[in-house]
């Protein structure tokens, strides 16, 4: 299948390591040009050598988005270099844990911040897109019970309607906005491998309640938010794809 992304620009967030490098990865292979960013200068510049060698134009550069103002001048310097964006996928996130308010304020900074100022930013280049598409990192934690009552499980879901409301306001401009709730994803040096390492019997337990019978990798879930940014997925807009292995209980109608 053609995706359609040929010539199409892209910015994603967090995008030098696990998902949100195998997305661009991907979208570069699709002869995407894209845009990428992470708090690391080396990893950047590993990340924006590696897009070139695929033949398109590639920029980057180490920003931490919660500083909002210096998020927001990467966005646009970005969005400048590449002549325009297509697509934006705000993959970046405070991740996990339970250890006190500071975990509530940095979700709430990087997951919520990070994507509505995001979204507002290159809204005007959006607009000028002939396909435009946001496809919003959400996560299975959203929609049922896990672990307990963290800051990123309530900010995934949060973003789960942001994604809604937004899709809905901007669907008369030509603007798709979707979601992808990944389940549990394992890579090296990512979360899952950590929590193999320190918590076992804990990563036992999650990965006997995936009927797969193993967890999804970066590469998959990259599949999913390209052909939901791709006009292939012309047709979805406010959707919330779980793409989980079959990890998730709920009947969602």
């Amino acid at each position: 299948m053609d995706l359609g992304l040929k010539g199409k620009k892209a910015i994603v967030t967090g995008s030098t390591k696990g998902i949100g490098r195998r997305i661009v990865d991907l979208l570069a292979d699709e002869g995407v040009d894209v845009g990428v960013c992470s708090r690391d200068e080396d990893e950047v510049a590993e990340t924006v050598a590696a897009l070139k060698a695929k033949g398109v134009n590639a920029v980057g550069g180490a920003v931490n988005v919660r500083d909002g103002d210096a998020y927001k001048a990467w966005l646009t310097a970005t969005a400048e270099a590449l002549g325009g964006v297509d697509i934006f996928v705000p993959n970046v996130s405070g991740g996990g844990g339970m250890d006190s308010e500071k975990n509530w304020w940095k979700c709430f900074e990087i997951d919520i911040l990070g994507t509505v100022r995001g979204v507002e930013t290159l809204m005007p280049q959006l607009e000028q897109s002939e396909a435009a598409a946001v496809v919003i990192i959400s996560s299975t934690n959203a929609v049922e019970f896990f672990a307990g009552p963290m800051a990123y499980n309530a900010m995934k879901a949060a973003l789960l309607n942001y994604s809604k409301q937004l899709a809905l306001f901007v669907a008369r401009k030509g603007i798709r906005v979707n979601a992808v709730s990944p389940g549990p994803v394992y890579f090296e040096g990512g979360a899952w491998e950590m929590i193999e390492g320190t918590m076992p019997d804990f990563y036992k337990a999650t990965l006997k309640q995936i009927p797969a019978g193993r967890m999804a990798t970066p590469e998959e879930i990259a599949r999913v938010v390209a052909f939901a940014a791709s006009p292939a997925g012309s047709v979805l807009q406010g959707a919330n794809i779980v793409a989980d292995l079959g990890f998730t209980n709920r009947v969602q109608y």
